[in-house]
């Protein structure tokens, strides 16, 4: 059993009620909460008092000589948003700035589905021999129209419970997600029918916070089930796989990608539609929605350069979150 920390500092109240206004929005913070003890006894024990987070103060617990960049990171996120949660009681503190992020790139290739490969694909899912034994017959067809039509990542998709939908409104809220940001995604009505159905179906007595794609047991899906069942429907949607894809995350990366396609098509202006896309998919810069914007650009050269005078200084060497 895990001892009782005993609060020290001057912030100690401060730190336990940001703690707990934390947990009440079901975010569980227990390594948070054991750095925030480190935190406390670090503002102790170096003779810190009163309420305020100097820049020099900051900078000494945050980038340890023996830690990692990683970590660096971490408590950099932690600490802005307790910085901020003093900023919002009326404190005047220093707000420490994210430049530990690993800008490493990624060199994977995401596969991106041709409209030919997705409709056999889905075909595909719709057309699975009945299985008794579990519910993919029932929830795939919503399940992977929903990643391909919305671009939300599985993690995303799988944690969605029945409370998070709001079909009058083809609303959905994720919850938690990357950086444990909350965000409203919009979806297409054919999709909002679909989820419709299967909450009037198979969801017809079950509680509001059932999950939407749950397991035979109720539970939360697991991640690698998805993947098998998507690694099935490949093969008799006759897609190759390799190691190298299609991955469950390509639907994501496709959905992107059609998107600027159709925007670049429509003449849409690149620079006020990206940040949109950015908030539509969760990333918190810029740098994931620029990695489509290049991508987008290897596979329509055609399409980006009507746009690419403009505005080919948006497209990056650099790294991305997806």
């Amino acid at each position: 059993m895990r001892r009782i920390y005993e609060w020290k500092s001057d912030l100690k109240d401060f730190l336990r009620t940001f703690i707990q206004e934390k947990k009440m929005t079901n975010f569980k913070y227990k390594k948070q909460t054991r750095e925030l003890e480190r935190f406390d006894a670090y503002c102790y024990y170096n003779g810190y008092s009163g309420i305020h987070l100097t820049k020099p103060m900051l900078d000494r617990y945050i980038y340890g000589e023996f830690e990692k960049p990683c970590t660096h990171y971490k408590k950099e996120i932690l600490m802005r948003d307790f910085a901020k949660f003093l900023s919002r009681h009326g404190y005047s503190v220093h707000i420490p700035i994210i430049k530990s992020a690993s800008m490493k790139r990624n060199s994977h290739i995401p596969y991106i589905f041709t409209k030919k490969q997705l409709h056999k694909f889905f075909m595909a899912v719709d057309a699975y021999p009945l299985e008794g034994t579990n519910n993919r017959n029932v929830l795939d067809p919503v399940l992977f129209r929903l990643l391909y039509g919305s671009g939300l990542r599985v993690s995303e998709a799988l944690n969605l419970q029945l409370k998070d939908t709001d079909i009058e409104k083809n609303v959905l809220v994720i919850r938690h997600a990357k950086n444990n940001k909350d965000r409203f995604v919009p979806i297409a009505q054919s999709l909002a029918k679909r989820i419709q159905l299967l909450l009037d179906t198979y969801h017809r007595f079950n509680k509001d916070d059932s999950f939407l794609f749950p397991s035979m047991t109720g539970n939360r899906t697991d991640k690698s089930a998805v993947y098998r069942r998507f690694r099935d429907y490949l093969l008799m949607a006759d897609i190759p796989h390799t190691s190298a894809g299609p991955r469950v995350h390509d639907l994501r990366h496709t959905f992107a990608v059609c998107c600027l396609k159709k925007w670049v098509l429509s003449g849409a202006e690149l620079m006020t539609v990206l940040p949109y896309l950015a908030a539509y998919m969760g990333h918190t810069d810029f740098r994931g929605t620029q990695y489509y914007l290049r991508l987008t650009a290897d596979l329509y050269p055609d399409l980006i350069s009507r746009t690419e005078a403009e505005f080919g200084y948006v497209i990056p060497n650099g790294g991305r979150q997806i």
